[in-house]
């Protein structure tokens, strides 16, 4: 129809106006992650409010495991629709359409993969978690359902990178936010006037997933798609789309791995009360991390297909304008952190003085990681975006795992307890410096190439 022609019309990665095109992505981009987090984060309230404090205490032991899902299906979805977008820039519909192809194979196999395995060993997967007997009987009744719905979670963060891509991010919000606020209420119904407890709690996260599944699917009956499946890949595009998203798995995976490390410290420097305070600023870290993650998914597709077109000022431009929002971003929560930490950790519990006590100067000490995530997220999406996925993979592996790592263990050690909550600002810190100079390298090599 005609209405669809102006649509469209209307979005022109290559050639509209960089600031305008990324200001229609940025808003539904941090509207999706947003979102996300909230899944989580209603969760852990109403669970927090339902069943107690040892309900948090479980849940987070199962947050990695939601971590691994979302990020096997970023892992294809980022991976391929950067390529798709890349192919798309260089007006090759034929290799867009095996990106996308082989993604979505890929993410189905994993999907199989992950039901056998969880289905088979739960028990020790959840007892190397941290499992006890205080918390056995949530961890099962909450977990055995999150595992079960596993295939969703995977397409969800599938879907929502593609059809992001395909120039439909007010779709992909409108997904994510119907699946999330239908989680919320999901979650007070099954928990409180049906008490089904845990249980409740992990069966609203799934069916919450489902409706977002459901609209995203929407978008492949709309005329404006152009994501087209075809059986004629070569296996090999699977490996590629793996690699180039490679960096977007270690990214969400690395959440789950820091609140594994920490939750061990914690446990073993301060105990339960520990992992509670933590509780409350991992769920912190989760909202900020959105919306950072939201202003580098806007400028991901524009960056993308203009390499693709080789329009590389207009990538320097996309990259300039989001790392002005990334930076007001840093400072805003970091400021929080340290002028109202008691109003953060009450948004989560209702505080006894004790954790308080513990909890008000964790958020300020966290809190100054906030200053510098945004723009290492944004370096991470960059390498990605004009395909150095090298860089992409050193700088999220650095920052989410290696240097967050050592630090967790080393500066206890040096200065006590303090030390845990500072070890993810030193390691943002040290990660920044390590993305400038990959990107300095980059465009010395670029200009030596061009030049």
């Amino acid at each position: 129809s005609k209405e669809d022609m102006m649509k469209e019309k209307k979005l022109d990665l290559c050639r509209d106006q960089v600031t305008s095109v990324f200001f229609q992505f940025l808003i539904p981009s941090i509207g999706a992650t947003l979102v996300n987090s909230i899944y989580i984060l209603g969760d852990t309230i109403l669970v927090g409010r339902g069943v107690g404090s040892m309900g948090i205490a479980a849940l987070n032991l199962l947050l990695p495991v939601f971590s691994l899902f979302f990020a096997t299906g970023m892992m294809f979805g980022v991976g391929g629709s950067v390529l798709f977008s890349f192919d798309k820039g260089r007006k090759d519909e034929a290799a867009a359409r095996e990106h996308f192809s082989a993604a979505l194979v890929g993410t189905v196999i994993m999907a199989i993969f992950y039901e056998i395995v969880c289905g088979l060993y739960f028990d020790p997967i959840t007892a190397f978690l941290g499992r006890n007997e205080a918390m056995d009987e949530m961890v099962r009744s909450y977990g055995r359902i999150l595992t079960a719905g596993c295939p969703v979670f995977l397409l969800s963060s599938f879907l929502q990178a593609f059809v992001r891509n395909d120039r439909a991010p007010k779709v992909a919000m409108a997904a994510v936010i119907t699946g999330g606020v239908s989680n919320v209420i999901l979650d007070y119904i099954f928990m409180f006037p049906m008490k089904m407890g845990m249980a409740g709690g992990a069966l609203a996260t799934v069916l919450g997933s489902v409706i977002t599944v459901a609209i995203l699917l929407s978008h492949f009956f709309s005329s404006s798609n152009t994501l087209k499946f075809t059986r004629h890949f070569r296996l090999k595009a699977i490996g590629e789309v793996a690699v180039n998203g490679l960096s977007s798995f270690i990214l969400d995976l690395s959440s789950g791995v820091v609140i594994l490390l920490f939750n061990r410290q914690l446990l073993y420097w301060v105990g339960d009360m520990g992992v509670m305070v933590y509780g409350i600023v991992s769920n912190s870290v989760l909202m900020v991390n959105s919306i950072s993650n939201g202003i580098s998914q806007a400028s991901q597709p524009l960056m993308a297909v203009n390499n693709g077109a080789g329009l590389q000022e207009r990538v320097n431009q996309t990259f300039r304008l989001a790392r002005r929002f990334s930076v007001g971003t840093g400072i805003f929560f970091t400021a929080l952190g340290l002028l109202a930490p008691a109003f953060v950790v009450r948004v989560f519990v209702l505080p006894t003085p004790e954790i308080l006590a513990m909890a008000v100067p964790a958020v300020r000490i966290y809190f100054l990681a906030f200053l510098t995530t945004g723009i290492n997220l944004l370096l991470a999406t960059y390498f990605q975006s004009v395909l150095m996925p090298g860089c992409a993979l050193v700088l999220s592996l650095c920052r989410g795992v290696i240097f967050s790592g050592i630090l967790v263990y080393l500066l206890p050690l040096l200065v006590g307890v303090d030390g845990i909550w500072a070890a993810m600002p030193v390691a943002e810190f040290l990660a920044l410096i390590l993305g400038i100079l990959m990107k300095k390298r980059g465009k010395r090599k670029n200009s030596r190439e061009n030049g």
